[in-house]
């Protein structure tokens, strides 16, 4: 059975003309047998001959005669192919060679169609090996990200307490800077506290001695000199007008009184400064111990000479 062209769409197209062809070989095969057979019979019909008699002179001796060649068998003609067994064996040929085709082409499908299972399956590996390889460099992405924080918070959380620690540490710096700060301004209330109470005894010794000179205390706003040794009536307004101007303060002024002792060369270089009397207000008494010290040299008293030790009382201007 022959199927139709749809069924195989590889199928190479029907030539036009098959028919036409096959009814003029059939044609010609009518002919052909016709042909051949009157041929046959017309050589099997055997020819009449024609009757002559020869006179001649014959010899005594009798000349014996051959006989006449037998006549030579005929073979007789073919039979003719059956028309339509030949028909049939050429459908049949026919058949098989679209059997035959149809096979092949069968066979290219299945090729056709393994081959593209193949390359079906060799994209799907690819695509699951592409795969597989995306979800490796994520699961290798997250756990960098994941160690990455995790290395960040332990930074934060040493830093947070290194920080705690330098805080910690600040503090008790700080609170220890604080308790030697009181201490020393306590040791340094007392010692202060010592010597006022040893200058107030030694004042009211020399008060109370005949023939002792003193210049007392300036009661200027600014500061005053006063002589530890014998000095002139004026010096302390020399040394009043020379330490004023160095005053640097900006603060409170009531109640404020800080008293420094020096110590001078006879030049009046500053040997020495320090402060002898506090005024319980140690900012102020730091700036009353700096404006002391940027008036070096001292001045001189009225003989040259610049008094070797003596105390300066100053106050703010208010």
């Amino acid at each position: 059975m022959i199927r139709k062209n749809s069924e195989y769409p590889l199928q190479p197209p029907r030539e036009s003309g098959t028919g036409r062809a096959f009814v003029f070989a059939l044609v010609m095969h009518v002919l052909l047998g016709f042909f051949l057979y009157h041929g046959i019979q017309w050589q099997n019909s055997t020819p009449e001959g024609a009757e002559a008699e020869l006179w001649t002179e014959v010899p005594d001796s009798a000349i014996p005669r051959l006989p006449p060649p037998p006549p030579v068998p005929v073979a007789p003609a073919p039979p003719l192919p059956d028309e339509k067994a030949d028909i049939a064996l050429q459908e049949k040929k026919r058949q098989q060679q679209e059997a035959a085709r149809q096979a092949q082409l069968a066979e290219q499908q299945r090729q056709q169609k393994l081959q593209a299972q193949q390359e079906a399956e060799a994209k799907r590996q690819q695509q699951l090996a592409e795969q597989a390889a995306q979800l490796a460099a994520q699961k290798a992405a997250a756990a960098k990200q994941k160690q990455q924080q995790q290395q960040l918070k332990e930074q934060q959380q040493e830093q947070q307490k290194q920080a705690q620690a330098d805080a910690q540490k600040k503090a008790d710096e700080q609170k220890a800077a604080k308790a030697k700060a009181q201490a020393d301004a306590a040791a340094q209330a007392k010692k202060l506290d010592a010597e006022r109470r040893a200058r107030l005894a030694q004042m009211q010794g020399m008060a109370g001695g005949a023939g002792s000179t003193g210049n007392g205390l300036a009661k200027s706003g600014t500061g005053s000199g006063s002589g530890g040794t014998a000095t002139s009536p004026g010096y302390a307004d020399k040394v009043r007008r020379a330490v004023r101007p160095n005053i640097s303060w900006g603060g409170e002024t009531e109640g404020l009184e800080t008293v420094i002792s020096v110590r001078c060369s006879p030049t009046g270089t500053l040997l020495s400064a320090t402060i002898s009397h506090s005024s319980g207000n140690p900012a102020w008494d730091d700036a009353a111990l700096r404006a002391v010290q940027r008036s070096d040299p001292m001045p001189q008293d009225i003989d040259g000479k610049t008094p070797a030790s003596f105390k300066i009382t100053l106050r703010p201007a208010g």
